[in-house]
């Protein structure tokens, strides 16, 4: 019998984690170490922040779930990896392991920029946690009056998406509430042109995403290093092709939310000192075409906390995300490759890490497609309509449905692409 141990619950943990399940058997025990007793569904945050969601829409506890499929959940901060001894450290409990795999997410690096995220003065959408607070403080926005918006992404974001979800939901949100007039919104990105996602651009997501912000009468400024937070101001520094600071910005605001660089988290990043194959200098897991460590093969990891390089270089650093699709792509890998070396042979999975990103805009909605990720592609589409505003809110009830049931149906192969029209896509 194999033990098969996965740290982390959530959007690519938890898929993962009923997958291995169900291609291993009874015959083989699958471990979950999450440091939250709740699934929470990550995509929905940006609808929760205004209202639109309850944390009870959009969570459930982990345990009765995975107990009906025979997984382990224990609940705990995973505090030491020791890839020697395959044993994982939870309080005072000691895991043994045969196969590791890593779903941490990311740390998010609110303090490398003075005022951001929660503990500053900015709200948040990376936690469910985060948005039910920027939700309580978006309440309180609207019902005195309004006043001027700031939103965007800092330097060495990676995940761009959800900015422009926000900004749009908000305006939408404003709208409906007959405030927005009252409401200047500031769009502030570290990418270098609008649109550009971290992926170079898709299709013409620059000229769509610029109408857009043109008709709902967002500004925006590109090229941006935010160097300070404060109560009532965003302060930036905009730079050059060349990457050369040529002014200060400070803008004016009353509500805030920008999405931080991410790094590593503790328990991972803290591997370096065991080797310096395992992570990059952020803390990220370096993995091979296999999503496998190129120091132990027995340790696996997926989602966010895998080290990516960016796509191109920019005047200002932009990471590159890994978005629902490349997620799953990775764990539909991992869970073959295992079940490979399970039977003694090597690995031979590897993920597409092709980027599929759906973006709701509160009254209309965005998709994007990378195949793959890096230009030139095969596949780079981008079409906006009211599709992709009824395909976001029908993606999270089949989701959060499949997480429920332990299904481990891969989503978007089987569901997303097809509203989509993505099949008929790569066909051409």
């Amino acid at each position: 019998m194999s033990h098969v141990v996965v740290i982390g619950a959530s959007t690519g943990g938890l898929p993962f984690a009923y997958d291995i399940k169900k291609t291993l058997g009874k015959d083989h025990q699958v471990t979950v170490i999450s440091n939250n007793p709740n699934f929470n569904f990550i995509p929905s945050n940006p609808w929760l922040a205004v209202g639109w969601r309850s944390e009870e829409n959009i969570s459930f506890l982990l345990e009765p779930h995975l107990k009906r499929k025979d997984i382990e959940l224990i609940i705990g901060e995973a505090s030491e990896i020791k890839p020697n001894d395959n044993q994982v450290i939870v309080g005072n409990q000691v895991i043994n392991y045969d196969y590791l795999v890593l779903a941490t997410g990311p740390k998010l690096a609110f303090d490398e920029i003075e005022g951001l995220g929660p503990e500053g003065h900015s709200v948040s959408i990376c936690t469910t946690a985060h948005a039910e607070s920027a939700r309580q403080e978006w309440k309180k926005f609207c019902t005195s009056g309004g006043g001027p918006i700031v939103v965007g992404a800092v330097q060495g974001a990676s995940c761009f998406g959800p900015a422009y979800e926000f900004a749009t939901i908000m305006d939408t949100d404003l709208k409906k509430q007959g405030i927005r007039d009252k409401c200047p919104i500031t769009f502030i990105t570290a990418e270098p042109y609008i649109g550009h996602l971290g992926l170079g651009g898709v299709g013409d997501s620059k000229g769509l995403l610029e109408s857009e912000f043109r008709q709902r009468h967002i500004k925006w400024i590109t090229n941006a290093k935010v160097t300070n937070i404060a109560t009532n101001k965003v302060t930036v520094d905009q730079v050059n092709d060349e990457g050369k600071v040529v002014k200060t910005i400070e803008i004016a605001t009353q509500y805030t939310m920008m999405l931080p660089a991410f790094k590593g988290v503790d328990i991972v990043a803290k591997l370096a000192d065991i080797d310096t194959g395992f992570v990059n200098p952020r803390g990220f897991v370096i993995v091979n075409d296999y999503q496998q460590s190129p120091v132990k093969d027995n340790i696996f990891s997926i989602g966010v906390n895998i080290a990516i390089p960016p796509v191109e270089e920019t005047p200002v650093m932009c990471g590159t995300p890994k978005t629902g699709y490349m997620i799953e792509s990775m764990v539909t890998a991992v869970v073959h490759n295992i079940e490979e070396m399970i039977a003694n042979k090597a690995p031979t999975h590897i993920p597409t890490w092709n980027a599929v990103c759906i973006a709701d805009m509160g009254d209309t909605g965005v998709t994007f497609v990378a195949m793959p990720q890096i230009p030139p592609r095969n596949v780079t589409w981008a079409k906006k309509g009211k599709m992709m505003h009824l395909a976001k809110i029908a993606f999270e009830k089949f989701f959060i449905r499949n997480m429920k049931t332990g299904n481990s149906e891969p989503a978007y192969q089987k569901y997303i692409f097809k509203i989509l029209g993505i099949e008929r896509l790569k066909k051409k």
